[in-house]
C-alpha cells in the first residue's frame, strides 16, 4: 500500500498539469503542490514500520520529482546591485489601520509601491500617509501605484472580470472606477518601465460549483493578453493574482514573464495568509529587466504580506 501511495504521489508531481480541472480541483491541487513534500516522511515512516523495501524505493520517485520542481527555490539566489526596489501589497479592504500599513510600507524603502484592494474610504488615508515619500501616484478603482519617479500614460486594464449583461454598457469613467488593474509608465534613469498593477478575482468555494475560479481565470487570460501586446520591452507586473505560478490559470502570464522570487529569492516566498503563509499568491513578475533579489516583508494590518524585489537593467 505504501509503495502504491508513493508512486501515486510521484505521478501527481510529474503529471499535475493533466489533472482534470473539474470544479477547480486542478487549480486547488496545484496551488498547494509544494506542500506535497510533507507526505514523503509520512510515507517513509509507514514503509519503515512495514519494513517494506519496495515502498522505500518507490519514495525515490516523489522525492526526486519534488526536488526537480522546487529544489531550486531552496537556495538563496539574491545578489546585490539593484537599480530599483518594487513592492506589492494587498492592503485588505477590511484593514483596521491603513495609516499604519502605509507607514510600514514607507519603511520598506521601495521606489515603486503597488497597492491592491484599496477601500474607497481608506484611499485618502493612504494618499496622505504616502504623499511625502512618493510624490507621484495614481489610483484606478481598487488598485494604485505610488512612485518616487514620474508616471505617465496611465490607464485601466480591462481584465474582463465584470461579465454581467450590463458590463459593456458602462461608461468608460465608471469602468475605470471599478478597475482592478492598471498600466502606467515609470520614468527611470535607464529609460521607461511599463508597470502593471493587478488584483485578479477571488477564488471561492460555491455550493454546487466547487472551487470557483471563473473570475480569476478570465482576468488572468485578459492580463496575459495585455502583457503580450505591450510595446515596451521592460515590464514589471505587481499584484495579487489569487493564484500561484504552479496554477494552470496563470500559465499565460508565466509564459511571458519571469518570477522575481523564483529567479532571485530565497525560499518559496509565501505571502498568504499573513498569520501563517502557505501560498504565494502575491506576485512580482518581470520581462526585460533582471531580478537581483526578492523577499517577503513583515506582516502589516492586512491579511496578506507585502512582497518586494530589487531589479536591475
Amino acid at each position: 500500500m505504501f509503495a502504491v501511495l508513493a508512486l501515486l504521489l510521484g505521478l501527481l508531481l510529474l503529471l499535475h498539469a493533466r489533472l482534470p480541472d473539474r470544479k477547480g480541483i486542478g487549480s486547488l491541487v496545484e496551488s498547494f503542490l509544494p506542500w506535497s513534500a510533507l507526505f514523503v516522511p509520512v510515507l517513509l515512516a509507514g514503509a519503515l514500520w512495514r519494513r517494506s523495501a519496495s515502498a522505500a524505493l518507490a519514495l525515490l520517485l516523489p522525492a526526486v520529482a519534488w526536488l526537480y520542481l522546487y529544489g531550486g527555490l531552496l537556495a538563496d539566489k539574491s545578489r546585490p546591485g539593484a537599480d530599483l526596489t518594487v513592492v506589492s501589497h494587498n492592503v485588505d479592504a477590511d484593514n483596521a489601520d491603513p495609516a499604519g500599513t502605509a507607514r510600514d510600507l514607507v519603511r520598506s524603502g521601495a521606489d515603486v509601491l503597488a497597492l491592491e484592494e484599496i477601500d474607497p474610504q481608506a484611499k485618502p488615508l493612504y494618499e496622505r500617509a504616502l504623499a511625502k515619500a512618493y510624490p507621484h501616484h495614481t489610483v484606478l478603482g481598487t488598485v494604485g501605484l505610488w512612485s518616487k519617479l514620474p508616471l505617465s500614460d496611465t490607464g485601466p486594464v480591462d481584465t474582463a472580470q465584470d461579465v454581467g449583461p450590463l458590463a459593456a454598457t458602462k461608461p468608460a469613467e465608471v469602468r475605470a472606477a471599478d478597475s482592478r488593474a492598471l498600466r502606467t509608465t515609470v520614468a527611470t534613469e535607464n529609460g521607461p518601465l511599463a508597470v502593471y498593477v493587478a488584483h485578479l478575482g477571488s477564488v471561492r468555494v460555491r455550493p454546487g460549483d466547487g472551487f470557483w475560479t471563473g473570475d480569476r481565470d478570465r482576468g488572468a487570460q485578459a492580463l496575459a493578453e495585455a502583457v503580450a501586446a505591450e510595446h515596451n520591452e521592460r515590464v514589471v507586473l505587481l499584484g495579487d493574482l489569487n493564484g500561484t505560478l504552479d496554477d494552470r490559470a496563470l500559465a499565460g502570464l508565466a509564459a511571458r514573464l519571469h518570477s522575481a522570487q523564483e529567479e532571485a529569492g530565497n525560499g518559496f516566498g509565501f505571502s498568504w495568509p499573513a498569520s501563517f503563509p502557505v501560498a504565494r499568491i502575491d506576485q512580482i513578475l518581470v520581462r526585460g529587466v533582471e531580478p537581483k533579489s526578492a523577499w517577503v516583508l513583515p506582516a502589516t494590518g492586512s491579511d496578506h504580506r507585502p512582497v518586494a524585489a530589487g531589479i536591475d537593467w
